[in-house]
């Protein structure tokens, strides 16, 4: 089911997607990486993922995406973009319990609303962490988390460049909202090396299962 929702006057419209689960028994409203919109291929396979245990999704591109551009937004029009996308979660689902989170770049934006905004949200889930640059280790983007007032899930590959796992293990453990799961031999995209016989179906099916046993928790 796909829809529109307005971000604001000046912003203007984005597209969203929304999957229902068949026995849906929480939302998540997914925001998508820097470099790839709501259909790229890790984010249908998530959101499918995701249906099968009973999670229905909310998949939306962030305004730069919809507009073509490759530039992401700054983080002022990311964070009113995830904002109304979780009213519009909020609106068509108001009996569920709602779930913020996304894919890298969309979970950190992600967690900017959660951290400098008022909300209801039953927790927050990070598909893989930004918490770098590449190659430059630090933990400068996690400052904010600490005023984050939810329940947090992050999953995180051993391989990821952009969260050396010593620095995420360090970050989540000074949080006391915060759980950590690693994936052994995944890394930022969640692709496993193909010595491991572990296809990119299966990694994402974990990440699936993962999320649903953390949210009945």
């Amino acid at each position: 089911m796909t829809e529109k929702i307005n971000v604001s006057e000046k912003i203007g419209l984005v597209s969203c997607e929304i999957l229902p689960a068949p026995s849906a028994k929480a939302v998540m409203v997914l925001s998508h990486g820097a470099g790839a919109g709501m259909h790229h291929q890790f984010m249908i396979s998530l959101a499918e993922q995701l249906a099968e245990v009973n999670i229905t999704s909310l998949r939306f591109n962030f305004p730069y995406m919809e507009q073509g551009k490759k530039r992401p937004d700054v983080p002022r029009i990311a964070v009113k973009t995830i904002e109304e996308a979780i009213n519009k979660a909020r609106q068509l689902f108001p009996e569920l319990p709602i779930f913020g989170g996304g894919k890298s770049f969309g979970g950190r934006m992600t967690s900017l609303y959660a951290a400098s905004n008022h909300h209801d949200l039953a927790g927050l889930v990070f598909y893989g962490f930004p918490l770098h640059p590449p190659g430059k280790p630090s933990v400068n983007r996690a400052d904010h988390l600490s005023k984050i007032n939810c329940p947090m899930l992050f999953l995180q590959g051993t391989r990821d460049k952009l969260a050396t796992s010593s620095l995420i293990t360090e970050v989540t453990a000074s949080l006391s909202k915060a759980t950590l799961i690693n994936l052994e031999g995944a890394d930022h995209s969640f692709h496993m090396l193909k010595k491991s016989g572990i296809t990119d179906e299966q990694v994402i099916r974990q990440l699936a299962v993962h999320t649903l046993k953390w949210t009945l928790r």
